[in-house]
């Protein structure tokens, strides 16, 4: 079976919880290969993930299969965690398995696992998450010939790869650095 990775060392009842969702992991996977007819490749298991979303699941062509789980919202939504979460993250593997990369993520094969699995094929959890931090992202300074604007870093790097933004008023590339006409802040 794949490995699984501990994000450092959980207290013995958050290992025994995450022993479950693993297990629970795996057999969703035989079932729904049993179900199907096909093999489906183990996936790495973590509880590794931040911020709000519950779980997440790579898929590629390349490289192992990885379902990353918020081992926060696990330890505050044991029993439905392990109702909803696990079987949305796994479909999410079957769906891939079956059917190949050219479907929607949340499509109608998606839908069809999760029904089969006994759970309403809902996109997003509904865990209280009001005391999980997202993460922040920092903006940056860009202007066109008409205005000034703010790119993320994500956008920001992608500039920083070649990747061109365009001002949707006046069609021009966005540049760095503030709008020349910017009133009372120094360039």
């Amino acid at each position: 079976m794949a490995a699984e990775r501990y994000q450092g060392a959980p207290s013995a009842d958050a290992a025994a919880l995450q022993g479950r969702v693993a297990a629970h992991t795996r057999d969703l996977l035989t079932a729904a290969g049993q179900w199907l007819g096909i093999g489906i490749r183990d996936p790495q298991i973590r509880f590794d993930l931040r911020g709000r979303a519950a779980g997440q699941a790579r898929i590629g062509n390349r490289g192992p299969w990885v379902v990353r789980y918020n081992p926060v919202l696990l330890t505050a939504n044991a029993e439905d965690f392990l109702a909803t979460t696990v079987p949305h993250e796994v479909a999410h593997l079957v769906a891939y398995a079956r059917h190949g990369s050219r479907i929607r993520p949340h499509g109608p094969e998606w839908q069809a696992i999760m029904r089969h699995f006994g759970v309403a094929p809902e996109r997003c959890h509904r865990y209280d998450v009001s005391t999980v931090r997202g993460r922040t992202l920092r903006e940056f300074d860009y202007h066109c010939t008409c205005r000034g604007h703010r790119l993320s870093s994500i956008r920001h790097h992608r500039v920083l790869a070649g990747r061109d933004y365009i001002c949707r008023h006046c069609a021009t590339p966005l540049r760095p650095g503030r709008h020349p006409d910017a009133v009372g802040i120094p360039d």
